[in-house]
């Protein structure tokens, strides 16, 4: 990968109201049945205030994210159709989007291929970027360094604003607010020629997609002629499948072995997160095999995993990063833990149970563990015990112990009533 996140973030810095250099905005609107309902295009500069943030938004937009992520930098296919997009892009980007021609070809390519159930916004900006020099500091220099033109396309969904209430100010009343066509934030773009170490790149193209969403390969490779890329997460949707269905039917050994693969590409990409000079993992074949074997996969089941993730990613292994997926090794270990934790309480529980039972069979040993023959046990002072003894009251043999005015007596801790 040639473009850094210095690279993006450099150009995202200038997309402010006071740095933006954006010379011309142009755009197209397309309904639902794939049909321009208007066209337009003006200079950037010109634009009403509100209009010129609102686009300066959707343009940074376009920038944002993570390299390898979903913010992809794609190479032109080695064929002749992939040759002829990469210089009729050349020509569009050199055009300063004033040839309308050009921009109609562009826009009828994407309604051709970008596939939207629903009504959605068109968006080219052009840009000449004089990119000032670096001295060894570090520090940017007044002179050029080199003219960096280059195109950035938006496409975003338009959606209809949902039913809410609001002030009818020519009726002085509250009623039902006037439902418009909303532009959304972009789903995809791409920026044209890529601007790799503070330079342009002729031969690869940034590409942005929004997170969770399909990267929309077919727009990669008939709109843009380049070679389709995953984004992450469709590399950790494609390689779940590719571990779990080699499991067949067994759900819980597949679920088990997977957790214990991601345990382990966890680990990887942490060593790299902590030494940035590391590059990043490569997850090859090889690799793969290595973190199966490690989970103890079966061997048979380990084939298959190796089959099926030849077919799947081919010459073009994803990153571990990519298929990393952090929340299931969190929950995971997090059960892990707690089932640790009920473990150790339900032997202490049964050690308890244990040491109570022990203490029953040793009270029932003792001598006094019939209750018909139980001892009774007093204590009172000597001159008090003198005068205890024994007599038969209304038939039955008692213990008669004499208490003198004012005196008080507990039995097993409770006031005895007199």
């Amino acid at each position: 990968m040639n473009i850094t996140k210095g690279d993006v973030l450099e150009l995202r810095r200038r997309l402010k109201k006071t740095e933006c250099t954006f010379g011309r905005l142009c755009g197209c609107y397309v309904n639902s049945g794939k049909q321009v309902v208007v066209k337009f295009s003006e200079p950037f500069s010109e634009l009403e205030e509100d209009e010129f943030y609102k686009y300066l938004e959707i343009a940074q937009k376009t920038l944002s994210g993570t390299l390898g992520s979903n913010l992809l930098e794609l190479e032109f296919d080695r064929n002749e159709a992939a040759e002829e997009r990469q210089k009729y892009l050349l020509l569009l980007s050199s055009s300063k989007l004033a040839n309308e021609e050009l921009l109609d070809r562009l826009y009828e390519q994407i309604m051709e291929q970008y596939s939207y159930p629903g009504n959605y916004l068109i968006l080219v900006y052009h840009d000449i970027y004089d990119v000032p020099a670096k001295a060894t500091s570090g520090e940017e220099q007044e002179e050029s360094e080199e003219i960096y033109e280059y195109i950035l396309c938006a496409v975003c969904p338009v959606d209809l604003a949902k039913p809410a209430l609001g002030y009818r100010e020519d009726e002085n009343r509250i009623g039902a607010r006037v439902r418009d066509w909303v532009v959304g934030l972009p789903d995809l773009g791409f920026v044209y020629p890529a601007f790799c170490g503070r330079g342009r790149d002729v031969n690869a193209v940034m590409y942005y997609v929004k997170t969770g969403k399909s990267s929309h390969p077919e727009f990669i490779e008939n709109v843009l002629g380049c070679v389709s890329q995953r984004t992450a997460a469709e590399d950790k949707q494609a390689f779940e499948s590719v571990v779990k269905s080699a499991f067949g039917e067994d759900e819980e050994q597949a679920d088990a072995a997977f957790f214990k693969i991601q345990k382990t590409i966890s680990g990887m990409v942490a060593e790299r997160e902590e030494d940035e000079s590391l590059p990043p993992v490569s997850l090859t074949a090889e690799t793969v095999a290595g973190l199966a074997a490690e989970a103890e996969v079966p061997e048979n089941v380990r084939e298959q995993i190796g089959k099926s993730y030849a077919h799947v990613f081919g010459e073009t292994p994803p990153a571990a990063h990519n298929v990393l997926d952090n929340k299931l090794v969190e929950e995971g270990t997090r059960r892990a833990h707690t089932a640790q934790l009920e473990q150790k309480v339900a032997a202490l529980q049964q050690e308890l149970a244990a040491q109570a039972a022990e203490r029953a069979d040793e009270d029932d040993s003792a001598p006094w563990a019939d209750d018909t023959s139980a001892p009774i046990e007093l204590r009172v002072p000597e001159d008090k015990a003198q005068r205890i003894h024994t007599g038969v009251v209304d038939g039955q043999k008692c213990l008669l112990i004499p208490l003198d005015e004012g005196e008080s007596a507990r039995i097993n801790g409770r006031d005895a009533a007199l």
